[in-house]
């Protein structure tokens, strides 16, 4: 009986060969022969083949394919595919740190490499220079979604610096100073324009899209130099939240005077987009108050880096997909996220998480800004472009100059102010080539409005230290007058920092309560710091050995550091984290024993409590009273002890500190 096996033996004679092959020491039978000699008298142009046992390494390879040789993998992976992701990581890796050395900003750097290495430098010469393809983008379309989120990502970490509380006392100035802007600048503008020589609607759109401004560059330089929080900061902001909320019924402005289907009620259309832009906010506050908490209390039980991470991104990404879809901008989305966990103990955990994304896709929408300079243009139509980069700046900051004095802004504000939101903005590609599209404004008109708007964006950071100059100048002390400057304090400002929220944290935050001391209280557990939040306390989930943790938390402005936890490993990384970060700060550091006070003492802290020591102290306290020794000889004596053992750690870690060079200190850890 001939099986499957067999015939497909007689069917292929190659299986006969590979077979003997992986039998080490199989004896020749008469059956195999039999069958072979069939085989070749079946096959007369084979009648010179011999069958014999091959060795392992003669067995036939496999042919290779063009694409697999020189590499297993080659062929699977397309470079041109990550070339852009390179160029970026190159950027951002090693030409932003090069300017940073030579005291170049960063954003200008972005730019710089943007303008250099996209379409209209670099990336314009490919067809006569294919290598260039390489260190080039040819395409700046395709960073615009990661642009998008790294603007999404900066107005998140922004949110999560304010809180609806801080928001609503800036009321007066986000719908009063940043409409009044808005409008005013819009009319001026689009005057101008229609004196030049544009119909009414190109002259409509033209005024609108260059009074916004560019928010994601102007707050990445105010949060660069810490002035988000100052009255300059906190008025720009306010005029640039105005003008993202003042998007969508732009975006539907340009659908309504389309000449092909702007048949429409612009009266009813402007209430829709209304409607559908609340709803969208309200759907976001709703699922964000309901579920945002809920979220990351579970996520932070599991203690695990990736899970908070991954909730953090999608917290970010989800919200600003909720706005997208109503018409609105990402980063409106991700900045009513921001607020809501604003009020939440994750804030400043989220902030450590988000910062490196953040960082690093908000220097893609500087390239892309870079990217959208012409030479070209600029060459072809010098004075139309310079001229109206300057006129741009002028006639938006004599504007916003004159709106922020009416509304009582000190006048060194109301200057620094004007010159950070006068340049124009990202919103001002969205809008003119949305209405190029439907065909309102000419294909020429839009490259020479928006050159002349990248000239702006990228004067801007020169444009920003001016203005910080020239407001020092004028700088006054603030008064309650200035209605920027009366916002609720800061939760980082001149307050301790207690790391550790378990019975030792809770002790000491009691004892500082008592004396009228504020502080903060931080730990990684999230369970205590929940306890510690319904308990009225302000408390924060984290990772305290991480310097930006720390940092966030402010430990720049805080007046003392008490660290209660009893993990020596995370209490010695606490303290060198913190160290790096203020040489000068208070730090008292809870110790298992005498040998780790010594070291805690090496590493920098100010006190070390010793465990063991104090629990000796007490016990000895409790047993003399007992014995009926006056209270006052035996407070004297444990208080005479304790300065005997602090004097006996001490110099001895001194000494050791001083013999030791800064790094063996760390690598004692």
């Amino acid at each position: 009986m001939v099986g499957p096996l067999s015939q497909s033996r007689d069917a292929n004679p190659s299986l006969v060969s590979a077979e003997t092959a992986f039998s080490p020491a199989a004896p020749e039978r008469p059956c195999l022969k039999a069958r072979a000699a069939r085989l070749i008298s079946a096959r007369p142009d084979d009648s010179k083949v011999v069958l014999r046992r091959r060795k392992p390494q003669e067995l036939p390879a496999h042919p290779a394919s063009p694409e697999s040789q020189g590499s297993p993998l080659a062929g699977t992976v397309d470079p041109s595919v990550y070339k852009d992701a390179v160029v970026v990581l190159a950027t951002a890796g090693v030409v932003v740190p090069l300017a940073k050395s030579l005291k170049v900003n960063s954003i200008i750097a972005f730019v710089a490499c943007g303008a250099l290495l996209g379409p209209f430098g670099l990336g314009g010469l490919v067809s006569r220079i294919p290598l260039l393809s390489t260190i080039t983008v040819s395409n700046a379309e395709a960073l615009a979604g990661p642009a998008e989120l790294g603007v999404a990502f900066l107005l998140f970490v922004i949110g999560l610096e304010l809180s609806f509380e801080r928001l609503m006392t800036m009321r007066r100035l986000v719908f009063g100073l940043g409409l009044g802007q808005v409008g005013f600048c819009a009319a001026a503008i689009g005057l101008v324009s229609y004196a030049l020589g544009q119909p009414a609607a190109a002259s409509l759109i033209i005024g609108f899209g260059l009074a916004l401004s560019s928010t994601a560059m102007v707050v990445e330089l105010l949060a660069a130099k810490k002035r988000m929080t100052t009255s300059a900061g906190r008025s720009s902001f306010a005029i640039l939240l105005c003008q993202d909320l003042a998007v969508i019924p732009l975006l539907f402005l340009i659908s309504v005077l389309d000449a092909q289907n702007g048949s429409g009620s612009l009266l009813a259309g402007l209430a829709q987009a209304f409607i559908q832009a609340f709803a969208a906010i309200a759907t976001i506050v709703v699922i964000g108050r309901l579920a945002l908490r809920p979220l990351f209390r579970l996520v932070a039980s599991t203690d695990s880096t990736e899970s908070f991470m991954a909730a953090t991104l999608l917290t970010a990404l989800g919200t600003g997909l909720i706005a997208a879809a109503a018409g609105l901008s990402m980063g409106l989305g991700a900045f009513i996220a921001g607020l809501l966990l604003a009020e939440t103990e994750f804030r400043r955990a989220i902030e450590v998480t988000i910062d490196p994304f953040k960082s690093l896709l908000i220097g893609v929408f500087f390239l892309t800004v870079g990217m959208g300079v012409n030479p070209a243009d600029i060459a072809a139509h010098p004075f139309a472009i310079i001229g109206g980069a300057i006129g741009l700046v002028l006639v938006k900051g004599a504007i916003i100059f004159a709106l922020a004095r009416r509304f009582r802004l000190a006048a060194a504000t109301a200057l620094e102010t004007a010159i950070l939101v006068a340049p124009g903005g990202e919103f001002a590609f969205v809008l003119l080539n949305a209405a190029t599209g439907a065909k309102l404004i000419e294909p020429g008109a839009t490259s020479i409005v928006l050159t002349a708007v990248s000239l702006t964006m990228v004067a801007l950071p020169l444009l920003a230290k001016i203005a910080r100059n020239l407001a020092q100048k004028l700088a006054v002390p603030v008064t309650l007058t200035d209605e920027a400057a009366v916002l609720p304090p800061d939760d980082r400002a001149q307050r301790a920092i207690v790391v550790g929220g378990g019975r030792v944290g809770r002790l000491v935050g009691s004892m500082l309560d008592e004396h009228g001391k504020s502080h903060i209280i931080i730990d990684a557990d999230s369970s205590l710091i929940t306890a510690q939040r319904r308990a009225g306390r302000p408390a924060y989930y984290g990772d305290a050995t991480k310097p930006e943790f720390l940092r966030l938390c402010g430990l720049e402005e805080a007046t003392a550091l008490i660290v209660t936890i009893d993990n020596p490993r995370a209490v010695d990384a606490i303290v060198l984290a913190a160290r790096s970060l203020r040489p000068d700060i208070v730090i008292v550091a809870r110790a298992r024993d005498a040998t780790h006070a010594r070291h805690l003492y090496e590493i920098g802290v100010n006190d070390a409590v010793p465990e063991t020591i104090e629990a000796s102290l007490q016990l000895s306290e409790a047993a003399l009273v007992g014995l009926g020794v006056p209270m006052g000889l035996v407070i004297a004596s444990v208080h005479e002890r304790r300065d005997g053992f602090r004097a006996q750690l001490k110099p001895a870690g001194a000494a050791a500190a001083r013999a030791l060079p800064r790094h063996a200190r760390s690598r004692r850890l």
